[in-house]
């Protein structure tokens, strides 16, 4: 049964905030999982609107809005695990072509059906009116890119770049798909030229990749000073004439879950597009920095009005934007300081640059505006205070348009106005019931790993604190690793719904941590890039320690109920701590996680026999005859990220060594839940699982 959503204005829920005792207060988990996330958030090229998806508890819709009102363009009713992807306008803002089904973490795979739908599922391509009306179903494909006159779009089908008109025909003489040309290799999505003669392509080949351009006037194909390296993120000039890309050796290590704070130097060339003769501007100095470390949003190379390109490096060990000129020359460094830059994004007219970091603020994202051709740029900062602000998108009249949350109200759209103050675009989709005055605001910790390392984590305390009683307790691992959870409502999905359940845990009673182990982003490379982390020796479990310790060591805390949980990398740490601290975790769910590193990675191991032995040496399953305390493991069997495998494998250990254990599979599901319905079940039997260990009641 689908809940009607009542409309709850922005200001109320300020009000509620403001007026209602938090103490007194409780939530279901369903209440806490349904308000929607937001995501893709684009300008309009013309008009000052912009669009978003608004995933409504697993009913997935375009919404497109301004200044003044919003609306929806779609109208997808079910929670059927068919997700919307791959969005772009026609040039004049009077359409949206957009994706529907299939799965965009990896498309080239069969598409996903959790749902169980009989018909089974396909990944389409459709357009539909931003005014309103119905949506058109254009071909099978993905990747859609509209050409700049809006007749067309190009995108990939059957691992090939196709065309097709936007324009409707009669059903008589309807507009078929055309293949434009073949070529080996996996290609990339398509990306027009200014002048819509060209298109650019990536060409990756397993060790080497090629840039590609096809000529639509002669249909030719040029690649661009073809090499042994690989070649990636196409950035046409104005002009149509030159593209720039980045270049990045080879790594021939076979494994992902390591350290890299240096390598092969990655550069950026600019080409001819015509002839594909380039030549480099910009080498990254050999030491920290030499390894290609992208910004989260998708723009990688930057082409400002002033023909500078502005790029993310890491230099000075901090993910920071610089500017360097077509001709090369020392580049400028745009953000000095000791923070990391994570979205970016260009205004229409190329003068200004917007983007997203965590300056004087480590553990939240806020807006800041630089000009980066000026002769001495200087940084401008657009939002400040307690909440979070990402993604941001320049509207055609100037105005910024962002992704916001707090520590309360989840993801949503806004517009930035004068002073940095926000206004919502759709505080109508926040359900009435959505118990944002009851949620507590986490606070910032910083504890100490086993080996001396301090580590920032997030504190969330039930409103019962104060009872006199010892509370259990639990710490929540993220995943990635390359991720930082914040003090707010996350800006990725997967980790605002595990940010919600944080918040249901702390209502049920647990004082809950949330731990930014090394390995994660937002702390700089050395942090990141830890040394001997993942499959090199799980360094990490330093911080599961200590995280661990933390809690034993606070006087409001049950140190005989102490629990932990995670997802994915998670799930992997969630392993460790049960496997080697069962003394100091006394129970633990676990989310699809990595049990076995030579499972991800089998012809490595092949290959490398010592690697391999460290692998094994790094992983939960080397440990299970020390392993006590009693799990819940969780997956999905269509898991694309982490194989099955790796429960099966633990379940069987387990089971051998006598350890209690109690496991929930998710038919056909895959590693991010699709499904709505099975986050709540999921999350359900985890908070059941942890009363019932813990001896708290009630249980949900």
């Amino acid at each position: 049964m689908i809940r009607k959503l009542a409309v709850l204005s922005l200001a109320a829920v300020c009000s509620l905030l403001l007026h209602t005792p938090l103490s007194a207060q409780s939530f279901t988990l369903e209440q806490v999982m349904s308000a929607p996330f937001s995501s893709e958030l684009q300008a309009s090229p013309q008009g000052a609107r912009f669009l978003w998806i608004s995933n409504q508890q697993g009913r997935r819709n375009i919404w497109v809005g301004d200044a003044a009102s919003s609306h929806a363009v779609t109208h997808y009713t079910a929670d059927d695990g068919q997700d919307i992807g791959n969005i772009a306008w026609t040039p004049d803002g009077q359409s949206i072509v957009y994706v529907h089904g299939g799965d965009f973490e990896y498309p080239a795979r069969t598409f996903p059906n959790p749902a169980l739908l009989a018909d089974g599922v396909e990944q389409t391509i459709w357009i539909v009116p931003t005014a309103g009306g119905e949506a058109r179903k254009l071909a099978e494909g993905r990747a859609p890119a509209v050409s700049p006159d809006g007749k067309s779009i190009a995108f990939l089908s059957k691992d090939q770049i196709w065309t097709i008109a936007l324009a409707a025909d009669t059903d008589k003489d309807k507009a078929k798909p055309t293949q434009l040309f073949h070529a080996r290799g996996t290609i990339g999505a398509p990306v027009w030229s200014p002048d819509g003669k060209s298109l650019a392509f990536t060409s990756a080949r397993g060790d080497h990749g090629f840039l590609g351009v096809y000529s639509l006037v002669s249909k030719t194909i040029e690649y661009m000073a073809p090499s042994t390296e690989s070649d990636h993120n196409p950035s046409w000039s104005p002009d149509s004439k030159q593209i720039a890309f980045i270049r990045i050796p080879p790594d021939f290590s076979g494994v992902d879950f390591k350290a890299r704070r240096e390598g092969e130097p990655w550069s950026i060339l600019v080409a001819d597009a015509a002839t594909g003769e380039a030549h480099e501007i910009f080498r990254a100095p050999k030491g920290p920095g030499s390894v290609f470390h992208a910004l989260a949003s998708g723009d990688q190379l930057l082409w400002t009005a002033g023909n500078h390109l502005v790029f993310p490096a890491e230099t000075d060990g901090w993910e920071h934007l610089y500017s360097v000129k077509l001709s090369g020359g020392k580049p400028a460094l745009l953000t000095p300081g000791e923070f990391e830059v994570e979205h970016a994004a260009l205004s229409p007219d190329r003068t200004k640059i917007v983007f997203s970091s965590n300056q004087n603020d480590i553990d939240r994202r806020h807006l800041w505006q630089i000009s980066p051709d000026a002769t001495s740029p200087a940084l401008t900062q657009l939002t400040k205070g307690d909440g979070i602000e990402v993604f941001p998108a320049i509207l055609s009249d100037g105005a910024v348009a962002t992704l916001r949350s707090d520590a309360r109200i989840p993801i949503r759209p806004a517009i930035v106005a004068a002073g940095g103050q926000m206004r919502d675009a759709a505080p109508q989709l926040i359900p009435a019931d959505f118990p944002a005055a009851k949620l507590v605001a986490p606070q910032q910790v910083i504890f100490t790993a086993a080996d001396g390392m301090n580590i920032h984590g997030q504190l969330f305390l039930p409103p019962n604190l104060n009872d006199g009683k010892k509370h259990p307790a639990l710490v929540f691992f993220h995943g990635g690793s390359r991720r930082q959870m914040l003090l707010g409502w996350h800006y990725m999905d997967y980790y605002s719904n595990a940010y919600g359940m944080n918040q249901y845990l702390a209502s049920l009673g647990y004082i809950v941590l949330s731990a930014n182990y090394r390995s994660g982003i937002g702390y700089g490379l050395e942090f990141r890039e830890a040394l001997n982390y993942g499959a090199t020796g799980a360094s990490e479990f330093n911080d599961v320690q200590g995280a661990g310790l933390y809690m034993r060591s606070r006087p409001d805390v049950d140190p005989t109920r102490i629990g932990c949980w995670g997802g994915s990398y998670g799930g992997y740490l969630v392993g460790l701590a049960l496997a080697r601290s069962s003394d100091l975790f006394a129970a633990g769910v676990d989310f699809h996680g990595v049990h076995d590193w030579n499972l991800q990675y089998p012809a490595y191991a092949t290959a490398n026999p010592e690697a391999a032995r460290l692998a094994l040496e790094s992983s939960p399953l080397k440990s299970v005859k020390d392993w006590k305390s009693p799990v819940l493991l969780i997956q999905g069997d269509d898991d694309r990220n982490v194989p099955f495998a790796n429960t099966v494998r633990l379940a069987a250990a387990l089971r051998t060594a006598g350890v209690p254990f109690e496991e929930h599979i998710f038919p056909d599901e895959i590693h991010a839940f699709l499904l709505h319905r099975s986050w709540i079940k999921a999350y359900g039997l985890t908070a059941s699982f942890f009363n019932r260990q813990f001896k708290l009641t009630p249980t949900p």
